[in-house]
């Protein structure tokens, strides 16, 4: 009887730490589903084994322009980086095309709003930016303007 008890035990045991693996592989805390303006759609688990950057900005937000000479660059210098930018805060979608030709920006751009936003826990000012490792987790919050050797540094860490 005391071996039957022992091996059921051992059994559970085995089931849950099976169950805990394989949940953790296959869920995604911070999931998200974003489509960019040529209908292309990004998931957070999809982009698993690479990092992602997803950078909020707006047309009119200075700093947001500033910035994004430094997300093409990352983007540009990282295979292993995804860079995502969500418009928000504009007046029509021409306004956003019109800023993603300007200045040449070749990640992908998804028009974005306030639901977008709170799906990332929200907005205190922009930029925002989040940047996951390659396993989905959130690593860092950037609020305000962002600097490539914060992010690669974040990056060397991990």
């Amino acid at each position: 009887m005391q071996t039957v008890i022992k091996s059921n035990t051992r059994l559970k045991g085995a089931l849950l730490a099976t169950l805990m693996l394989v949940f953790s592989f296959s869920t995604w805390a911070d999931e998200w589903s974003l489509k960019d303006t040529g209908g292309v759609r990004y998931t957070l688990s999809g982009l698993h084994g690479k990092w992602v950057l997803v950078n909020f900005w707006a047309p009119w937000c200075p700093s947001c322009i500033q910035e994004m000479p430094k997300l093409i660059s990352l983007q540009k210098q990282h295979k292993d980086l995804q860079v995502i930018g969500v418009a928000v805060m504009y007046k029509n979608r021409k306004e956003v095309l019109d800023m993603v030709r300007s200045m040449a920006i070749f990640y992908p751009v998804v028009m974005g709003n306030e639901d977008t936003a709170s799906d990332f826990g929200g907005m205190v000012g922009l930029p925002t930016s989040f940047l996951y490792s390659p396993f989905g987790k959130l690593v860092s919050r950037y609020e305000g303007s962002l600097t490539e050797n914060e992010v690669e540094q974040v990056m060397a860490q991990k």
